[in-house]
């Protein structure tokens, strides 16, 4: 019993701690900073790759994602609500093949005007990622505004269509 009520306060105290926009429990030290210089290969042949120039012009939301995450699958059609509600979204495919991705893609939907393959993860290292999938919001100008960790949930996409709409 008195495991179930320590196990219990502790859900409760995270779920707290996550906010309302959830994803949000951890204060990234690259909010309102630039989105670290790179050039990452294309991942999928149906996308071009991603680079640093292709993040400025219009606020976008950059997730990063792989082909073997469970959350990924389990974010993967509200990714594609973002899609439909105008969010621009672009893919960061962290050590992953591209034979796999294809089929990610083809199997969860591609709601990425792009995809870029991070081999080793650096890109992931240089935004201070801490797994996948994770996503952030870039606004016209290449700065990052938000970090939300972990899986994009049906509840999470109103806040971050709201979120996207603001960063420009």
């Amino acid at each position: 019993l008195v495991l179930v009520a320590l196990a219990g306060t502790l859900g409760v105290g995270m779920a707290r701690e996550r906010g309302a926009g959830g994803g949000d429990f951890v204060a990234s030290h690259m909010i309102g900073k630039p989105i670290p210089a790179f050039n990452l290969p294309q991942a999928v042949t149906n996308r071009p790759g991603l680079n640093t120039a292709n993040l400025k012009g219009q606020p976008r939301l950059v997730n990063i994602f792989a082909s073997w995450c469970l959350p990924c699958i389990a974010e993967a059609p509200q990714l594609l609500k973002l899609q439909k509600a105008g969010v621009r979204i672009e893919g960061v495919a962290v050590r992953d093949k591209p034979a796999a991705l294809a089929k990610f893609v083809n199997r969860h939907g591609n709601p990425y005007a792009s995809i870029g393959m991070d081999k080793t993860g650096q890109m992931q290292l240089a935004l201070g990622a801490t797994g996948v999938p994770e996503s952030y919001i870039i606004d016209a100008r290449g700065r990052i505004v938000y970090q939300h960790i972990g899986d994009i949930r049906a509840e999470h996409v109103p806040d971050l269509i709201r979120r996207v709409k603001a960063a420009k």
